[in-house]
């Protein structure tokens, strides 16, 4: 049975020769539409057309340099047009906008290239480590393929820093530690000497360009591959993609084709099916010294403060601990509590204050009805990798996490972290 969703029809009507900043309007209007994740835009050329000028535009022989009228059509779920449409309106300065609904049936192939970072960040074989981590951290980036002859030789990643060659503390805390130990932690002695062929990872598993985020989310699933270098038939690398691009597009696409066979199976899933329990709970009086002993055990790096029936009252992450601490601007301590979290150092005793005093207060959560797909927007507007899921009365259940839906939506096992 063909199914048809409702839509809203979003056509832009300008010409040829409108500019914005420079920039053909139309271009723009299309890249900020694909910026915003809207499900996406086509951009048609008149054979002739007029507007409110009166004058003629027409592609006869005889007038090839004439203005030619420009439609842009985007069509997507109606709460998507009307959130872009003042986005739209702002851009067009002269043209006309108009606004249908409808219906429609999606046939989306989804594509690694659609979804993929295009401009790669690359290291050569003997770049040095202490240059390959300065790159990593200075770009805000998780992984760096590396390069020799022109092809991908292997990769590097944050797991790859902290199994192989010892580095501290993981990529994505350097940035809360203070500046005056953030090299202390960021380096060791045993970069010394080291060059990127010594540590990455290879051989490198790569993804051709025209392969489905459907397939590849079922690579990343089956292997525990978080992010894969994508490249063309001859190999030249194209680009990098990762598991949050992967959900972000299933997410983005779900929004106006949940019932396609386009998805994954998984999607029309709930948070109730990839929910786990194993959740590190405290009360709000307990004792920072047991807060930061159940972070360092727990591979969630987090822990949810509950009263006595289990109603949520915040959570503590590693870096909320930290942080309280730099505030406290107290370097002896902070300095401490960073050997802990790095495992090198045993939780201080002395350590005061308790749960309620650095919590977090808003708490991100969702039902245990919530569908996988609203899951996995939730997931992506807000950047993070893990929910709470509560019930109606905001007592804890567990959890919901990105790896474990990536896993849920390649047909995988039960949850687990």
């Amino acid at each position: 049975m063909v199914k048809l969703i409702d839509v809203r029809i979003l056509k832009i009507f300008v010409g040829e020769a409108a500019r914005h900043k420079g920039s053909p309007l139309h271009d723009v209007i299309v890249d900020e539409a694909r910026r915003r994740g809207m499900a996406g835009a086509s951009v048609c050329r008149g054979f002739m057309g007029f507007g409110a000028s009166n004058l003629l535009h027409t592609a006869k022989i005889l007038r090839l340099a004439e203005d030619l009228p420009i439609i842009v059509e985007i069509v997507d779920t109606p709460s998507r047009i009307a959130d872009f449409l003042p986005v739209v309106d702002a851009l067009v300065e002269e043209g006309s906008i108009v606004v249908q609904d409808g219906q429609a049936i999606f046939h989306l192939p989804m594509r690694i290239r659609d979804v993929m970072t295009e401009q790669v960040v690359t290291v050569d074989t003997l770049t040095p480590l202490h240059e390959v981590v300065d790159l990593l951290l200075h770009r805000e980036v998780k992984a760096v393929p590396v390069m020799e002859a022109g092809r991908i030789a292997g990769i590097i990643t944050g797991g790859d820093l902290l199994s192989r060659a010892r580095m501290p503390l993981r990529l994505d805390m350097h940035g809360r530690v203070p500046s005056g130990l953030r090299h202390k932690h960021s380096h060791c002695l045993e970069f010394e000497g080291l060059k990127a062929r010594d540590i990455m990872s290879a051989p490198v598993t790569t993804l051709n360009i025209t392969t489905t985020v459907t397939d590849a989310l079922k690579l990343m699933a089956t292997r525990n591959i978080k992010r894969l270098p994508v490249t063309a038939e001859d190999g030249t690398l194209m680009g990098i993609v990762s598991r949050a691009d992967v959900l972000a597009a299933i997410g983005r696409t779900s929004a106006v084709a949940a019932h396609l066979d386009v998805l994954p199976e998984g999607v029309h899933a709930f948070a109730r099916d990839v929910l786990f329990t194993d959740v590190p709970t405290a009360a709000p009086d307990a004792p920072l010294t047991d807060i930061l002993k159940k972070l360092v055990a727990s591979p969630l790096r987090r822990v949810v403060i509950v009263d006595a029936d289990r109603t949520i009252r915040g959570i503590i992450h590693d870096w909320d601990l930290l942080q309280c601490f730099v505030r406290q601007n107290s370097p002896t301590l902070v300095a401490k509590i960073l050997g802990v979290l790095t495992q090198r150092e045993a939780v201080p005793t002395t350590l005061e204050g308790t749960a309620e005093e650095v919590m977090f207060h808003e708490v991100l959560s969702v039902s245990p009805d919530t569908p996988l797909s609203e899951v996995i927007r939730t997931l992506v507007d807000n950047g993070v990798k893990r929910l709470v899921v509560a019930d109606e009365k905001g007592r804890l259940l567990g959890m919901v996490d990105r790896d474990v839906i990536l896993k849920a939506l390649a047909g995988q096992s039960s949850p687990e972290v």
